[in-house]
């Protein structure tokens, strides 16, 4: 099967992607994979499955690192290696930021400079990643090997053309990925507000200082169990927020996404940090979903699992227009008027997720209720401070949602671009042939 053939590109040549580079499997000889003795003081970093579907274009972030011990059942790429899942993720693709190890779950491929490009190449993948997914579904670990990946056949240009292809794409991810760090650092600066100022209590008092540093007046709360600001109080996050269950639906019902009567569901794996994505959505009838459990832009929803500790509190919020279903192991959080920014910020807090964890601790399905959520004690600040609150971290979640819809446009144009592109359909002139024809 030649996945790219058609009648714009019968004069690339067809290629075994072999031809292009090296493939190599990831190393991790030792098991099991999350022996604490791998990783104690460890200095090398490893990336995993879940690191590389996260990374939009790059892997800049990495959250284990290898010990001696460690690396030495395993191995170390360089920067700019395209690493590509071949479990759990299957064909998932992203560039190495800077050298790392990864486990025998994913393979690197090292590009032969004369041939092709690391970067061409995971378009490539992402061209093709859907029906590689698709033929290894239903087999018994949904897995793939190397020998898959080196044996598939594609249509290639020359390498000139390569580079164009990739520049031109590249250039709407590294505009996302930009957008993507922009909102890191904002997201950041609302956590930093929030803890100065309801954490550490060092809001600016009337003279501009930092309240209780300042010699503030600290008053002991029985509920919080802990002093607050005098002329603050508690109350629960109930008070502050309407929270909805979500749509419980059954393969059945799973429609497709171009059924003028479907609507998108967003599931526990649609967050990510404290991003709420619309990739991979499910699609079902509007008729079973009401409006209740409707997410609207600007809307916080927090996940709810019954049966995984990796997503029982996530949550994050969601800030593009289109109006989305979700399921029924989430929970919509919808902030009161006026509560917006301390309610997304309170749950992003390590308070918050503590005090989650602490809720499901000791029972067999980690089950978050709405009583968990709803009578979760939370400190009320002043009427005219909490204003001030909203105003300042208001502004932040606006810039990050202007950040955030318009990455997802850049996604859409380079998903519609991408197939066009890969099979010939569209050409494209480099910057510098661009330049060259405005000038004459």
């Amino acid at each position: 099967m030649i996945f790219n053939s058609s009648k714009y590109n019968t004069e690339w040549n067809t290629k075994r992607l072999s031809d292009l580079g090296e493939f190599q499997r990831g190393k991790s000889r030792h098991r099991p994979r999350n022996d604490s003795k791998l990783f104690e003081h460890g200095t090398y970093p490893l990336v995993q499955t879940g690191e590389v579907k996260a990374a939009n274009l790059y892997i800049r972030t990495h959250e284990a690192c290898y010990n001696d011990f460690g690396f030495s059942q395993s191995a170390i790429w360089p920067e700019n290696t395209l690493c590509i899942t071949i479990a759990a993720n299957i064909a998932e693709t992203a560039l190495l930021g800077y050298p790392m190890c990864f486990p025998d779950s994913v393979v690197g491929f090292n590009a032969y400079p004369e041939e092709s490009s690391e970067l061409f190449m995971h378009y490539v993948f992402t061209y093709i990643r859907k029906a590689i997914q698709n033929s290894a579904s239903g087999s018994i670990q949904d897995n793939i090997n190397i020998e898959y990946l080196t044996g598939l056949r594609f249509k290639i240009p020359h390498k000139t053309y390569q580079d164009k292809i990739a520049e031109i794409l590249s250039s709407l991810d590294k505009k996302i990925e930009l957008n993507n760090r922009i909102n890191s650092e904002l997201e950041a600066m609302a956590k930093m507000l929030y803890d100065y100022w309801f954490v550490q209590f060092d809001f600016p008092d009337v003279n501009g200082k930092p309240y209780k540093a300042s010699g503030g007046k600290m008053i002991y709360n029985e509920t919080l169990k802990r002093e607050i600001p005098e002329g603050w109080g508690d109350l629960f996050l109930g008070d502050l927020i309407n929270l909805e269950r979500g749509v419980t639906y059954g393969k059945e019902d799973v429609t497709d996404k171009e059924n003028p009567k479907a609507v998108g569901v967003l599931r526990a794996t649609n967050v990510t940090g404290n991003i709420v994505d619309i990739d991979d959505l499910v699609y079902v009838p509007t008729s079973l979903v009401n409006d209740a459990q409707t997410i609207k832009a600007f809307e916080t929803i927090i996940v709810m699992s019954s049966g995984s500790k990796d997503h029982v509190g996530k949550n994050g919020v969601y800030y593009f227009e289109e109006p989305l279903g979700f399921g029924a192991f989430c929970s919509k959080i919808a902030p009161k008027k006026g509560k917006e920014a301390l309610v997304n910020t309170f749950l992003q807090s390590t308070w918050f997720r503590a005090y989650i964890k602490n809720q499901c601790l000791g029972t067999n399905i980690n089950n978050l209720t709405g009583d968990h959520i709803n009578k979760c004690p939370i400190v009320v600040p002043s009427t005219t401070l909490l204003e001030k609150f909203e105003g300042q971290v208001g502004k932040i979640y606006k810039k990050i949602a202007l950040n955030a819809n318009e990455s997802q446009k850049l996604r859409m144009l380079r998903d519609w671009l991408l197939p066009m592109l890969m099979n010939g359909q569209v050409t494209v002139q480099s910057s510098t042939e661009v330049q060259e024809a405005q000038h004459g």
